[in-house]
């Protein structure tokens, strides 16, 4: 069944555009606070959200929605995703709630659901609170007596910090590292830099001063030259880059080159294969890790299952099948040892604790596999079903035969954009090239698209 609302990662748009306006946040709240409220106890519901202008309008608007429903709403202020997802079990909350738009610009917003385990909404609850979106919502209003109240708690950052920090093993500390960390100007601006420090680090820290307008502009993840930068200017030993949210990291070694999500789930999967405490023979990725990881890990005698993009669906496979490994080239690691969603900070501190147990530099450490040739191009889509179209269907079918023994072809339309993203890989650069080029031109060219 087609959606209206949730993408792959939540509610996600345009600030004040359909779907992204206070009335919808609002009307989510009751939804959603209706669907939860099981019981006779206190319900309560905890936000959190990062530094967008436009994080101040939805969050009231959520509030208003969840005390109309009968919740008690537990305001975190800025704090990152995972932190959320931890609190939501820590705090015993009935349902979690983050106002984020990941590593998109500070004009888009989102909203993301965790329910009281700490992870992210399955399809059929996200189904039922669409259902409810669209009926007359407002039957659901709790009675007078039972309205909710709403207050905001600054201590429960500090339980998140101690958290990260007790998921660095206990014999070792960041003493004598120098770290330079971009937060984007988001979530995680106080307690990364903070956690970093309390465990032993000299922290160089960028993208700390947020204003609602700045998140993720040219910083962070998406924009990492910045970090590169700093590390050269401070002669740092690591840098780490964060997105709007912190649910995913990048690394810049100390040379400046960009370490990938694929590398740094290449270094963790064996590292913790080496100690015996990785489940599942291998790790869980998407259709969008490099196939150079694919055949790193079965040299290693492990395995690399994939699953449909959206860190949700890793998390799911992950369960389904008891591995504790699981993430995205693009940054997302989940290591559910530690949490139910994605934390690149925990993923940055595994990262540490490799450099500081061997010795070695992070270029050494971080290198281990050369990724084999992949182009990734987007086509906008004004509207239309281009994949439908029976050139592009001709087009993908013989893309697909030309790469069958030596490369991969992935195209999907974006869960939180209109795009349709084309993606091929292969020993053949040229041919990959040629490949993606001439896709992005038939699929720019059907009805509904504009390349």
């Amino acid at each position: 069944m087609s959606r209206r609302y949730f993408g792959t990662d939540g509610i996600r748009g345009q600030s004040n555009i359909f779907p992204m306006t206070p009335d919808l946040a609002m009307r989510v709240g009751i939804a959603v606070g209706t669907i939860f409220r099981r019981g006779h106890h206190r319900h309560r519901v905890v936000i959190g959200k990062d530094t967008r202008l436009s994080g101040y309008m939805l969050e009231n608007a959520l509030v208003a929605g969840f005390t109309a429903a009968g919740l008690d709403v537990f305001l975190l202020g800025p704090i990152p995703t995972p932190a959320v997802a931890m609190l939501t079990r820590s705090l015993r909350a009935d349902i979690g709630v983050m106002i984020s738009a990941s590593h998109n610009p500070f004009a888009d917003n989102g909203i993301k659901l965790f329910g009281p385990d700490g992870y992210k909404l399955s399809d059929e609850i996200e189904q039922q609170i669409e259902d409810l979106l669209d009926k007359d919502i407002y039957a659901q209003l709790a009675p007078a007596k039972e309205i909710g109240r709403a207050k905001r708690v600054d201590g429960d950052i500090y339980r998140y910090i101690e958290f990260v920090k007790r998921t660095l093993p206990r014999d070792v500390t960041l003493h004598g590292l120098r770290i330079a960390i971009d937060c984007a100007n988001g979530a995680a601006y106080k307690v990364a830099p903070a956690a970093l420090w309390e465990l032993g680090a000299e922290v160089i820290t960028i993208g700390n001063e947020p204003n609602g307008t700045n998140i993720n502009l040219d910083c962070g993840s998406t924009h990492p030259s910045a970090l590169q930068k700093k590390v050269h200017e401070v002669r740092a030993d690591i840098g780490i880059a964060l997105d709007g949210d912190a649910d995913r990291v990048i690394i810049v070694d100390e040379n400046g080159a960009i370490v990938d999500g694929d590398q740094l789930m290449a270094v963790i999967a064996e590292t913790w294969a080496n100690d015996q405490t990785l489940k599942g023979s291998g790790i869980v990725a998407t259709v969008m890790s490099n196939l150079g990881l694919e055949r790193f890990l079965n040299g290693k005698g492990l395995s690399l299952a994939r699953t449909k993009v959206g860190d949700r669906y890793v998390v799911e496979y992950m369960r389904q099948h008891d591995y504790n490994v699981g993430g995205e080239q693009s940054g997302h690691i989940v290591l559910s040892d530690f949490g139910t969603t994605g934390d690149g900070t925990i993923a940055a501190l595994q990262i540490l604790a490799c450099v500081k147990r061997t010795g070695k530099t992070v270029s050494e450490i971080c290198h281990r596999f050369d990724p084999v040739p992949q182009l990734l191009r987007n086509v906008r889509i004004s509207g239309g079903k281009p994949l439908e179209d029976k050139t592009v269907k001709q087009a993908i079918a013989d893309a697909e035969s030309e790469l069958a023994k030596n490369g991969r072809l992935v195209i999907r339309p974006s869960g939180t954009e209109p795009l349709i993203r084309v993606m091929a890989e292969g020993d053949d650069r040229g041919q990959i090239e040629r490949i993606v080029n001439d896709l992005v031109g038939v699929i720019g060219s059907a009805r509904g698209a504009a390349a």
